[in-house]
């Protein structure tokens, strides 16, 4: 393991390749598209000459954050790949990033899976769109530019929440309000992110019609396959209902299930107080201690999970 400042590791690299492809994690939400997006705005403008693509699958619901590319397979064995805002190689948006020249991590979650030649993860930030800027006021070569701090700003009201979580710190308010000197507009950013269309509306009708809340503040929602198909809802545009349903009072801690197309589903866990990671890691998952995330193999254990959560002790 080398003893060099990681942050000086990523610099060198990108001053480095002259391809530069960042991924980011399937079903992406703000951040993972706001710091992909950001640091791809500050590398074309520090770097006219290279070549730098944002690689993923198409993300309608966010695509005003910023783009997908569909990148050459031809670019890879010559190319530096940055896999940004992603915890595991399991949740990595396209398998291509095995083929690069040099593999980079930068992640904001804890390490549970180490993976790629260089990695900066910093558990401590709200975001990578601010270990994107961290990035910046380390070098002497970057700069962020109005262009740069929208799709950044995006990324960081989306993962903290508007600045409700517990990862909020000064140093993430500092962020923003540097940013917001740019010149962004950022109530029209923040309405954008807020904003929901009428079928997202009525998906989040039937969430609150129908998630349970136990007594000791364990709440919990299951969306099939038929009524995603009934919503008819963009793709993703269905995890709205994990935090939304925070804002109920009664709830300390809650899970959401979402079936997928295999007869799996998708368990977004999230929690006010009380630590929950624990048991999105005990069924092959992990995050945040607070906001984590696993997959369950069938409806048994779906069930499973509900009553783990609601055996979990409220905190104070």
């Amino acid at each position: 393991m080398s003893d060099i400042n990681p942050i000086a590791q990523v610099l060198a690299a990108i001053a480095q390749y002259d391809t530069i492809i960042i991924h980011r994690h399937i079903n992406p939400d703000p951040d993972a598209i706001g710091s992909q997006t950001g640091l791809a705005t500050i590398l074309h403008e520090a770097y006219p000459q290279k070549k730098i693509y944002t690689a993923g699958s198409a993300a309608p619901g966010l695509a005003w954050i910023g783009p997908q590319q569909q990148v050459p397979a031809t670019a890879y064995p010559d190319a530096l790949v940055i896999v940004i805002d992603t915890a595991n190689t399991a949740r990595i948006d396209s398998d291509h990033y095995q083929e690069a020249a040099k593999l980079m991590k930068i992640d904001h979650h804890p390490n549970r899976e180490p993976f790629g030649d260089i990695q900066w993860v910093d558990a401590g930030a709200s975001s990578s769109s601010e270990m994107v800027y961290d990035l910046v006021t380390y070098s002497d070569n970057l700069a962020i530019s109005k262009a740069a701090a929208a799709p950044l700003y995006a990324g960081i009201i989306g993962d903290t929440g508007r600045f409700l979580y517990d990862l909020t710190t000064a140093r993430t308010h500092e962020v923003a309000a540097a940013l917001l000197r740019t010149g962004i507009d950022a109530p029209a950013i923040g309405r954008q992110e807020d904003q929901f269309s009428p079928q997202t509306g009525k998906l989040l009708a039937y969430a609150l019609a129908h998630v349970t809340v136990t007594a000791n503040g364990a709440g919990s929602l299951i969306m099939d396959q038929a009524l995603l198909k009934e919503m008819a809802l963009p793709a993703g545009r269905e995890q709205a209902v994990v935090g939304f349903l925070g804002k109920l009072s009664t709830v300390d801690r809650w899970v959401v299930f979402t079936e997928r197309p295999d007869g799996k589903y998708r368990v977004e866990f999230r929690s006010k107080r009380t630590p929950i990671q624990p048991l999105a890691v005990r069924h092959g998952g992990g995050g945040h201690p607070l906001a984590s995330g696993a997959v369950a193999d069938s409806a048994d254990e779906v069930q499973q999970i509900i009553q783990e959560l609601t055996d979990l002790s409220a905190a104070n």
